[in-house]
Formats: C-alpha cells, structure tokens, sequence
C-alpha cells in the first residue's frame, strides 16, 4: 500500500507563488495570474489547430518548462490536466499520476529553485517523499531535473554562455548559473540523458534567466535569446517564452536574434507590456516585457497585442518584418510610413560615431580651466552633474577633424521606464568650438552657430523624440536609434506645427504623438 498522500485540489489562500521574492531582476518568479495568461493563449491556439478540441482533455501531450524557478507553470497545467482528463480516467490519483509522470517535465535553474518547483508540483520537495502527490517515480527528482552543470572555460569565457570566469568560477559553496538547456552542443541528446531517449515535447513553455552580469562592464550580457534558440532546436509544436522586450529594437550583441525573430513567420502571438512592473510587480527594467507563441506549423502574420499603461491593449495582425526594428505600438505605423516615404537624409549623417573623441564615460584627465591657447573643452557628466573641463587638443586620442565644428550635444542615456508621456531625451546642450565631450554624449555636428542652433531646436521637438523613441526601447541612444529622424534644413527655428503641417499629419496623428510625448522645455544655452 502506498504511504504517499493523496490528492486534493486545494484552494491556496494565499497562493505562495504570489508572495515569494524575486531572486532578481533577471531571474523573476512568474505570477500565477499571468502564467494562466499566457496558458489561455496557448489554449486559444491549440483549439483552433484542433477542430475546437480541448488541450487539457488530451492525455498525450508533454509540457516542458526548460527554466523552471517556482513551478508555476507545471503546477497550473498539472491543474488543468486534473480537471480536463476527468472523465477520460476517472480515478483522481491514477489522473494524476499519469500527469505527472507522463506529461510534465521541467529542468531547475538552481537546486533552490529545483526544491521550489517539486514542492509546487508535488506538492514536497522529493517526488518520493511521503507527501509527495505521485506514486511512480524512482528517484526523487521524479520529472524536475537539476544537478549542477559547470561552465566550459576557453580563456577568460565561457564558450555556452559568455560568462565571465572572474565573475562566476567561484567554487562549490556558490550557484554556477552554467544553465543545462545552453550548455551543451546537442540540445536534444542533453534533454534525452535527462528524461529518455523517445522523449518528444509538444509544448515548450518558460520564463527563461535574462541576463548575466557583466565583470566590470557597463552593461550586462543577455542570454534570454539561448533558451529561445535551444527551445526551438527540441522542434516541439510550441513554444511559449517570456522575455524582455529590448530585442525588438535592441540590446547587447542581439541584433541576429531580432532579425530572425522578425523574419520568422511561425510567431503566432506576439503580446506586448511596454511596462515590466504591469506583469512583474515591483521590478524595474527598462523596456517592458513581453510573451510570444511560436508555432511550427504557423506561416503568415503575427497577432500582436500592445499593452500601454492602463489603456485598452491594440491588437492587430503585423507583419514584424516590416522593418528592422519592430515598431511595438500599431498606432505608430502611419507617423512613421508618411515620414519615411520622402526619403529624406536621415539625421545620423550628420552625427559623430559613438565616443567620437575616444573619451570614456569615467574620463577624468581635464583641468578646471583652459590651459594655453590650444585647449578644448571637454563636456561629460559626472555625479549627475554636467561638467566642461580642458584639456589640450593634442592629448586627444582621436576625432580632431570635429572638434573645431559647431556641437548639439545629447545625452546618451536617459530612462523613464515606460512613463507616458515621455520625454525620450535628457537635455540638449549647443557647444561652439574647439570642444570634446566623453561618451556619456551623443552629438549632431553642424557647420555654424545659427545652424547649431536649428539643430537643438529640432531635436526638441516632440516630431524628433517621438521618431526617436520608436527605436529607443532602453535608457541608451545611440547614434543607430536616431536612423528614422530626417534632416531638415538648418534655416529656421523649429516647430512641431511647422512639422505636422509638412508631413501632413491628421488630427488624430497629431493628437497621438502629443499624447506620448511630453514638450520639452527651452535649453539654457
């Protein structure tokens, strides 16, 4: 007779996995509310594939969650299960444990985590163990995987993942974060070591690490795109991910990644927050978040469904490849395609190349005030704080040729995390000559100071943020993020009536860029 406890569906009053603490930014638990989301989504899709048939009354289908943290989504499609293949068997415990044992599977990101998810699944931490809610497992990590997987080092990196050894070699007593799914050359024969041979997934689903954290950089390395890849390489029907949604127009090293996202016609749904906080509460990352559905057997448009603030959400069938960035607000598209259509010189020709002086953002090396009569002003931000130093022209390690032009500096970074309306920019600044500035500034260069001039008013324009944003999806601007703003002519000062009347904006263009993008107020130089 079976010492193991039985099952009940039990109402959770509170949900644990509501009220546990992320582990990070970048390795968050998934509320149960919005993993039941994205289920729903999948369950939508899965219908319409299947003459209307009920995926959780299906007692062939797997489920794998490749990066299982608290084991919300194995725990709410273990429920779902229990109550759709009732009456394919009847008897609650033998439902069950062909659930458990048959149909759901996950691989722990940490031996903490591990614990977690068997504990939100079987409700105990051993799949064997005397509170365990299935019968037939051998061992107890019963269908949730984790062992510790170390990384591969050549040099000072890890070949898989990028890590830093300086960062993430630190012994025994302290996780690896060498994820199993991304550290092997065959995704699939690691996955059959795991769970068998035959193994085959129907269903992918997750919410996979975002980042690792850089050894002194400035920015982190995201690896979100790895289990996506090592997803898609298991050739499961679906795959549902969550990620964030700088890939649709940035991120470090991801520029292949959104290109074959965007060209890939299997995305199905594509469902935007252009907040974090409003699926993850309390975390702060720029750029929002966002869940897609992959289907092999989709070819055509995507439905993309765009969560802005507390508005009612845009859905719309797009076809993400229609430029090389995904522009994630539909409403947008009209502004954009009447700009673009004159094929006008875009603005970034007359932008300088990133750390165009080769002056790094910590740069230090500049004296309070001039020194001699060959000297150039150095302009960077320090503490918060926008700083003019000297130095002399000769100690600069490059870009002589623009240091005698006419600047409008901008900021490189400026964050807001989703606020609308939004400002885009942080200050402009006009710089007459001889000057230079660190890479905390990107700049336009013009040709004299009534241009110059021009130049700052421009770019002050809710017409130049708002084109602006459609590509700045994190704090950074780069000179890339400015391709679809177009040159004017530098003869005027610049307004967005002015703007609106060329480009021929209607009313509710016009209305739509004033309602996500705030004015800004006059520079004080």
């Amino acid at each position: 007779m079976s010492t193991q406890a039985g099952f009940s569906l039990r109402g959770r009053n509170p949900d644990v996995l509501t009220c546990i603490a992320n582990l990070s930014n970048d390795e968050v638990f998934t509320p149960p509310e919005f993993a039941n989301r994205m289920l729903d989504t999948l369950a939508e899709a899965w219908g319409a594939d299947h003459n209307g048939a009920d995926l959780w009354a299906d007692k062939s289908v797997r489920f794998l969650d490749p990066v299982t943290k608290s084991g919300v989504f194995l725990r709410e499609i273990t429920s779902r299960l229990t109550k759709g293949l009732a009456v394919e068997i009847p008897d609650l415990e033998e439902r069950v444990d062909h659930i458990l044992t048959k149909q759901v599977f996950g691989v722990g990101i940490t031996y903490l985590t591990s614990l977690l998810a068997r504990r939100s699944v079987y409700c105990s931490k051993h799949a064997t163990g005397k509170h365990s809610i299935a019968k037939d497992f051998a061992s107890d990590d019963g269908n949730i995987w984790f062992e510790r997987t170390e990384h591969t080092w050549v040099a000072d990196r890890c070949k898989y993942c990028g890590a830093s050894k300086n960062t993430f070699d630190r012994g025994e007593s302290l996780e690896t974060h060498a994820y199993a799914l991304i550290h092997t050359d065959n995704v699939k024969t690691r996955v059959a070591q795991l769970f068998g041979g035959d193994m085959q997934f129907d269903v992918v689903i997750g919410n996979p690490p975002y980042q690792l954290a850089s050894d002194g950089g400035t920015r982190d390395i995201p690896i979100y795109h790895k289990f996506v890849d090592a997803a898609l390489t298991l050739d499961p029907r679906y795959v549902l991910m969550i990620t964030p949604s700088r890939w649709f127009a940035g991120g470090l090293g991801l520029n292949r990644v959104r290109d074959r996202m965007l060209n890939d016609k299997h995305l199905r749904v594509l469902v935007d927050y252009a907040r974090m906080d409003a699926v993850f509460p309390g975390v702060d990352f720029e750029g929002g978040v966002s869940y897609f559905l992959w289907d092999r057997d989709h070819e055509g448009e995507c439905e993309v469904t765009h969560h802005l603030g507390d508005e009612m959400p845009a859905t719309s069938l797009r076809n993400l490849g229609e430029f090389d960035v995904f522009v994630r607000n539909p409403n947008a598209l009209t502004v954009l395609r009447k700009v673009l259509a004159r094929h006008e010189p875009s603005i970034t020709e007359i932008m300088a190349t990133n750390n165009e002086f080769g002056l790094v953002t910590n740069f230090r090396d500049y004296k309070d005030r001039r020194i001699g009569t060959d000297s150039v002003a150095v302009h960077a931000i320090r503490d918060g704080r926008r700083v003019v130093g000297w130095m002399p022209r000769k100690n600069l390690p490059k870009g002589g040729a623009l240091v005698d032009r006419w600047k409008v500096f901008i900021p490189k970074s400026y964050g807001e995390r989703g606020t609308i309306p939004a400002q885009i920019l942080g200050p402009t600044l006009i710089a007459e000559p001889p000057s230079a500035c660190t890479q905390t500034y990107v700049f336009v260069h013009a040709g004299s100071e009534a241009e110059a001039r021009s130049i700052e008013r421009y770019a002050r324009t809710r017409f130049f943020r708002f084109l602006l944003s459609l590509r700045k999806i994190t704090q950074h601007a780069a000179k890339p993020v400015y391709a679809w703003v177009p040159q004017q002519a530098w003869d005027r000062k610049w307004t967005d009536a002015d703007l609106y009347k060329k480009y021929k904006f209607t009313t509710d263009e016009v209305a739509f860029i004033e309602k996500m993008i705030r004015s800004m107020a006059e520079s004080n130089e």
